[in-house]
């Protein structure tokens, strides 16, 4: 999943998202849990049809760095590293499962 996607599920903004998982990167360092797109990658995500970006180019409407994304386990380990009231809520929540695509 990507970063943006799970920073909205756990009620973080992006950028505050990532700054928690960089303070804790060593739990991360394998490809196992986390890696980051490249650029191609990145550009063909943002032309892919089922994402959300506006036609026509205004600030904030495309992506601007690359993005990373988290593995399964990746997952997983933002649990012991997310702080915050929903963070918290979604890891204890019985049956809360989520579908790499």
């Amino acid at each position: 999943m990507l970063d943006s996607d799970l920073a909205a599920i756990y009620g973080y903004e992006t950028k505050n998202f990532n700054r928690q998982v960089k303070n804790n990167y060593e739990k991360f360092e394998d490809e196992d849990f986390i890696f980051q797109l490249t650029r191609d990658e990145t550009g063909d995500l943002s032309r892919c049809k089922n994402f959300t970006l506006n036609v026509k180019p205004k600030r904030g409407s495309n992506i601007k760095y690359l993005p990373y994304v988290f593995t399964e386990q990746g997952i997983y380990m933002l649990m012991t590293v997310l702080k915050g009231t929903l963070a918290t809520q979604q890891s204890k929540t019985p049956g809360c499962r989520y579908e790499m695509a």
